[in-house]
């Protein structure tokens, strides 16, 4: 599990926030969870905290579609922008309430995107989440 050890929530629900959190804590402890209401302030955080980051850890990204200041779509654009460096550490995963067709295809046609999944986020989905990442990157995972 050391391989991901950085979790970010980005959704402008608290509630989410916190249930994400406590699913993430209860099933990896050790894990760092940082989460945003705010998507600017959370995007700032990632352009910031991971400019320079070196080694071979990989962030998981929660991030929600629907938000009124930013949506998941015009986040991935800003993302996008960023050096390639940042984009490589960040696994992007849209955790959202919609069952639209739509938004699972444009975030399935996103190369940023790693997945979609529908809220809310399980202890079973997060570990698929590591589990299924971790074996992509030819890294070993527990679970």
């Amino acid at each position: 599990m050391s391989y991901f050890k950085d979790f970010i929530i980005i959704d402008d629900d608290a509630i989410n926030n916190v249930l994400c959190r406590k699913i993430i804590e209860k099933t990896y402890p050790q894990a760092d969870i940082a989460d945003f209401i705010d998507p600017n302030e959370g995007f700032q955080y990632i352009a910031t905290k991971y400019a320079n980051s070196t080694g071979p850890e990989k962030v998981i990204l929660l991030l929600d579609i629907s938000m009124p200041l930013m949506t998941a779509w015009d986040f991935l654009e800003l993302f996008n922008k960023l050096s390639p460096t940042i984009k490589d550490k960040v696994k992007v995963y849209i955790l959202s309430s919609s069952v639209d067709k739509a938004d699972m295809m444009r975030a399935q046609n996103d190369s940023n995107v790693e997945y979609y999944l529908i809220k809310p986020l399980t202890k079973e989905s997060i570990r698929l989440i590591v589990h299924v990442l971790g074996r992509r990157l030819g890294m070993a995972v527990d679970r």
